[in-house]
């Protein structure tokens, strides 16, 4: 059974910053991409960054520039750091998990943790 816990969402003032961790369980997760996604109320869930499992990394627009994921095989956890925080980061940040199989890619989430960027 796959599970993914997220940690170290708040509220945070403008400017401010962050540090959410996703930890992984029941998946082989040095072989696999983990991310984060996110959603403000009212719109998508968005792409915000990629670990994959070599060691490179994808941001989407929105983070690039202001966050860094990195990744401990160790702990089967990524970090997404994301600095220069704007109220329009406020949404629930989803970890995911993006596993292959021979029908193609599955995804697996987490439940969510609220980010709040307000003064």
């Amino acid at each position: 059974q796959v599970q993914l816990v997220e940690s170290g969402g708040g509220l945070v003032q403008p400017g401010g910053s962050l540090k959410l961790s996703c930890v992984a369980s029941g998946i082989t997760f040095e072989r696999t991409g983990v991310g984060f996604f996110r959603q403000a109320p009212g719109k998508s869930r968005e792409f915000v960054a990629r670990s994959h499992p070599l060691g490179n990394t994808s941001y989407g627009d929105s983070a690039r520039g202001r966050a860094t994921i990195s990744r401990d095989n160790a702990k089967n956890t990524i970090y997404l750091q994301m600095d220069s925080l704007k109220p329009d980061d406020t949404a629930v940040y989803y970890c995911n998990a993006q596993v292959f199989s021979t029908s193609g890619p599955v995804n697996y989430w987490g439940e969510g943790i609220q980010v709040t960027v307000s003064s």
